[in-house]
């Protein structure tokens, strides 16, 4: 659909060596003062390990290292074994006038983990990785106090070996750490049942320069304002979050996926809404829409009774029902419960899906899935080899407006291509269903190899983002704002909402100490303040 030859690599991944490292700007002093609160081992200012801190995994994140462009390399990276030991640094990084950058899993795709260009100041990264675990679990209340460092396996590992889950799988799940979910107030694939990480984190705490924030964890407070809301999505500028209390969850008896085709991507996104609006509590209902089930059906696995996701009498059936099969959507809902809750929903689902004309064909596609969920985001590397620049966008609106932001995004994206002159695709699928509404989650691939890359993406975001604007969404779901998403941020919450939260960082932080130019900076849509146009 692209025209990209995917045996051929094109652009090829140049050798750390070759990359033009600019120096540490490390004082003597700073060092001195952090060596005393961590020793020598974990205070690291090697070339290396400061470039991977430098960056997320944002598209323009792996073109930019690709070409030498590093932008303000951290100076140190400081690995904390303890909350002792981050009051202790924060304290002497906003004391000698530093920029301190909390990192989690490091898999953050909207620049919320670089310093801003030109900071003149040391920027310290702070790696969370030696928090890493639960340290206890209120089995009566079903809380678990748990340390942000940890990665998300580990973290379901410990949970599992005493019968808990919490139940948050975002895509990045195998990369990504609770802190760093709770900094961009994350999402996950089964969040349907068990919530958003604002609704599974219910206390914690946060290091903030001379002061500690604990908020115990309760189930509702009419305390005032939210503080607990006002750090979730602060991507570190209120602080550096070292544990939380979250809701887990037993283990359930029963948990499985079904797949569904519906003839349209329309038609499932009713069903998805109905589903939300009946008795049945599924842990996930997701739909794709026809691009998007090309592409699963092509990465299929064969099988002897199934050639991909579909074998050829389903198809046929298809065809005997007058579906288009360029048009069909493939949706996978997911079960949990005991045996006779997971028939009971399953049967309610089942009528659904019927009333909306669509069939189900059973678990093997679910299973396959479960396989492969996790794998996605890491084509984006393969794909730049082959000059195939990819990203995501995703988002939420009211269900009346569902059907019209795809269709509005899906013919910005196009047109703009032909205004270009490139090929690129885009597709979707429904990810998060919400009472009111539900998020829609969008991939875009662009063959584009030249030395306008970039300035490509630029112009593709930005018009896939301004279409959320102009269709009833916001500016992101569950990625964050960082500096890719801040330029829509007024026309998202109002130049008001944009007020209120230039304060609260400035009150908070005077010293503009804190993973400055994160959320609220002064760039334009589409253009991060680390972008050539900037």
């Amino acid at each position: 659909m692209v025209g990209v030859d995917v045996t051929k690599t094109v652009q090829p991944i140049p050798d750390f060596d070759t990359l033009n490292v600019p120096a540490s700007q490390l004082s003597d002093d700073l060092r001195a003062a952090l060596v005393a609160i961590l020793g020598e081992r974990y205070v690291q200012t090697d070339d290396m390990t400061r470039v991977v801190h430098a960056f997320g995994k944002g598209v323009r994140d792996l073109m930019r290292v690709r070409r030498g462009d590093l932008g303000r390399v951290p100076d140190v990276v400081l690995y904390p074994a303890d909350q002792a030991q981050v009051e202790a640094l924060v304290d002497a990084v906003v004391a000698a006038d530093g920029v301190l950058i909390p990192f989690g899993g490091g898999s953050n795709i909207v620049a919320a983990l670089e310093a801003e260009p030109g900071e003149t100041r040391q920027v310290v990264s702070v790696n969370l990785g030696r928090l890493n675990k639960v340290l206890e679990i209120d089995e009566v209340s079903g809380l678990a106090h748990i340390q942000a460092g940890v990665f998300g396996p580990d973290m379901e590992d410990q949970l599992k070996a005493r019968g808990w889950t919490m139940g948050h799988h975002p895509d990045s799940f195998v990369w990504s750490t609770l802190g760093g979910w709770i900094a961009t107030r994350s999402s996950g694939m089964q969040s349907d049942k068990y919530g958003d990480i604002a609704d599974i984190c219910r206390g914690l705490t946060m290091v903030m320069p001379g002061q500690v924030l604990e908020l115990r964890p309760l189930p509702s407070s009419s305390s005032g304002p939210s503080v607990r809301e006002m750090v979730l999505g602060s991507e570190g500028r209120l602080g550096v979050i070292t544990s939380a209390w979250v809701n887990v969850h037993r283990i359930p008896e029963v948990r499985e996926l079904q797949a569904y085709f519906f003839p349209t991507y329309e038609a499932g996104l009713k069903a998805c809404e109905a589903i939300v609006s009946s008795d049945a509590a599924v842990m996930m209902a997701r739909v794709s829409d026809a691009v998007e089930t090309r592409y699963i059906m092509a990465n299929g696995k064969k099988s002897g009774k199934v050639s991909s996701y579909v074998n050829k009498a389903i198809q046929k059936l298809m065809v005997q029902k007058g579906w288009d099969l360029e048009q069909i959507a493939m949706s996978f809902v997911g079960f949990e419960g005991s045996t006779s809750h997971v028939r009971y929903e399953r049967g309610l689902v089942g009528r659904i899906v019927k009333e909306h004309g669509g069939m189900g064909v059973g678990k093997g596609p679910g299973t396959l899935y479960d396989q492969k969920k996790y794998d996605t985001p890491y084509l984006r590397d393969f794909m730049l080899d082959r000059g195939l620049v990819c990203d995501v966008s995703e988002t939420t609106t009211p269900w009346a407006y569902a059907a019209e932001i795809h269709t509005k995004t899906v013919a910005a994206f196009h047109a703009k291509m032909d205004e270009l002159g490139v090929q690129g695709v885009l597709f979707c699928h429904l990810s998060h269903s919400y009472h009111s509404g539900a998020c829609q989650y969008f991939t875009f691939a662009i063959n584009d190899s030249s030395e306008n890359a970039e300035r490509t993406y630029d112009e593709a975001k930005r018009v896939v983002q301004q279409s959320f604007m102009d269709f009833h969404g916001t500016v992101s779901h569950h990625h964050g704002v960082g500096e890719e998403h801040s330029p829509w941020m007024e026309q998202d919450i109002s130049p008001a909402g944009v007020f209120i939260q230039r304060k609260l960082f400035e009150g908070v932080d005077p010293g503009n100490n804190l993973n400055p130019g994160k959320i609220v900076h002064d760039g334009r849509p589409g253009i991060s303040s680390n972008s050539p146009d900037a």
